[in-house]
């Protein structure tokens, strides 16, 4: 049931929203928590804590209070002791005060990451957070080096300067807990699989008592402006007892998941993606080869403005500009009719959409004096301001691309597990003399495959065939997962994917060599 307060409250978020630009409130990490969510998690957190305790409860990151709101709704006003809130963007922070001003909330209009922890006796037993999800990329550098250093003498955890803003929330929070205090945090699931990742985790392994992580399924995407996957991560501020187990649930609700497991705190130790809980069994040793025993495997090239440096056949004539100076590129997977490109003679890519990438093998100097409208030409790119632009300006000459030949074998690096192929990455048979773009992964071969095939050229359509029956599940396992049911992978998550079956393909002694470098590792 929603109450009149909470209802006022949602027609404010709705009028304080649209006040707001969009961009800046995803700059901001500015997105609502449902009122569902919210009650869920609150009641949640009722079955938790000590009945015979009195709640003091804080919220990092007010916003408009919507966990306030369902604190009230799910404890007896009698049950609170205290309640505050942090806001530091005064368009959310002062509607807010005058919302809940006769309530008994504290709203404290500042900068939760620079405030003065408490006092012992003031400190909070029940901290639930939806903190902002700021890129570590808008994260002033200044500001991040505080925010780390502060974090690390808090709770001894040493953050990577890729991690978000709801991170440095986290480990700041740990000196505003009473001891045994139970704090939930609605995060992205992310840090459970990236490299940033791991001090979040070792955090909560080693300076907390982890006591369940609920991941919401991600095609359900909790907030309808943000590709990002939820979770809610629940803590008790003591120690982990021996022999420690983590409650892992997934889908549908906190109340009623739809898969859940209990995981010892050993096996999290060992374990690089978490997002595989609750669903797998228990922590697999690998034995086998993997892809990255048979490939190189690398993103494909950044071109620094894809508008002006790709470029069709029509537009490199119109300009005048010489052909040498273009290399074939693949196009994006949606232009790309099936999983097999061929070549003409010259090995251009038998396709309806031909594209070309710009990366002429000549010197500025020798550019103006032999191929003078591609000297316009690349003068036009600076003065867009191209030539400035990160990625160029660290190459020397500004217009000369990364150095990604030809490879056999490509692959998508964005799927979703929903496809109605079963596949949620394509892997591609490259017969032509295209590179490719960072829309795909490249799989260079590595010996002894590399040798094999070219011994064999039968051989390299049987690889592109058993890549493509590799089974989904330990392709979506090894990727990261966003909002929507995005999956992504980088080079070495692929490079991680099961590969027994291409040692099947080697010659015997190239097998039992490779089988004693696999007992090696």
């Amino acid at each position: 049931m929603v109450t009149e307060l909470e209802s006022r409250r949602l027609e404010l978020q709705g009028r304080l929203d649209a006040e707001k630009d969009t961009f800046e409130r995803n700059r901001m990490g500015q997105f609502a928590t449902p009122t569902k969510l919210a009650v869920e998690m609150l009641g949640y957190a009722r079955t938790v804590l000590d009945r015979g305790e009195k709640v003091r409860f804080l919220d990092p990151a007010l916003g408009t209070g919507a966990f306030y709101s369902a604190l009230l709704a799910e404890f007896p006003g009698a049950s609170v002791h205290s309640a505050a809130g942090f806001e530091i963007d005064r368009h959310y922070g002062v509607p807010a005060v005058e919302l809940w001003n006769e309530t008994g909330l504290e709203v404290r209009l500042e900068d939760f990451t620079r405030s003065v922890e408490p006092e012992a006796s003031k400190k909070f037993n029940l901290l639930i957070c939806n903190p902002p999800y700021v890129r570590h990329h808008h994260i002033d550098s200044s500001d991040k080096r505080r925010l780390q250093l502060r974090v690390k003498e808090i709770c001894g955890a040493e953050f990577s300067g890729l991690a978000g803003l709801y991170c440095y929330f986290l480990g700041l929070s740990h000196a505003w807990m009473t001891k045994e205090g139970l704090a939930g945090w609605l995060i992205p699931s992310e840090f459970m699989d990236v490299n940033y990742g791991r001090s979040v985790k070792r955090y909560l392994l080693d300076e907390v008592t982890l006591l369940h992580i609920h991941r919401f399924d991600p095609k359900d995407a909790q907030f309808r402006d943000a590709l990002v996957s939820s979770a809610v991560v629940w803590i008790k501020n003591e120690p982990p007892p021996h022999d420690h187990q983590v409650r892992f649930t997934y889908g549908g609700t906190l109340d009623t998941p739809k898969m859940e497991k209990l995981v010892s705190t050993e096996n999290l130790r060992r374990e690089s993606k978490w997002t595989r809980y609750p669903a797998k069994d228990e922590t697999e040793i690998r034995n086998g080869p993997i892809l990255s025993d048979f490939f190189k495997i690398k993103r494909g090239l950044a071109t620094g403005n894809n508008g002006f440096f790709i470029l069709t056949v029509r537009e490199i004539e119109q300009r005048g500009l010489p052909l040498e100076a273009f290399k074939p590129i693949l196009p994006s997977p949606r232009h790309l009719p099936g999983d097999e490109i061929r070549g003409d003679r010259d090995g251009n890519p038998l396709l309806d959409r031909r594209l070309f990438l710009l990366d002429p093998p000549w010197t500025e100097a020798e550019i103006e004096k032999d191929h003078p409208k591609l000297w316009a030409y690349l003068e036009q790119g600076k003065k867009a301001g191209i030539a400035a632009r990160y990625i160029c300006r660290h190459r020397a000459p500004w217009y000369r691309q990364e150095r990604r030949p030809p490879a056999p074998f490509v692959c998508t690096y964005l799927g979703r597990g929903d496809k109605k192929s079963g596949r949620p990455f394509r892997f591609i048979l490259n017969d032509s003399c295209a590179t490719a773009a960072n829309v795909y992964l490249m799989l260079y071969p590595q010996e002894p495959i590399a040798r094999i095939m070219q011994d064999r050229p039968e051989l390299k359509r049987r690889v592109w065939e058993y890549l493509n029956e590799i089974c989904p599940r330990a392709m979506l396992g090894e990727s990261r997962v966003y909002g929507g049911g995005l999956h992504k992978l980088e080079p070495k998550e692929l490079g991680n994917v099961p590969a027994g079956a291409i040692a099947e393909l080697l010659p015997e002694a190239d097998r039992h060599n490779s089988a004693r470098q696999f007992e090696l590792f």
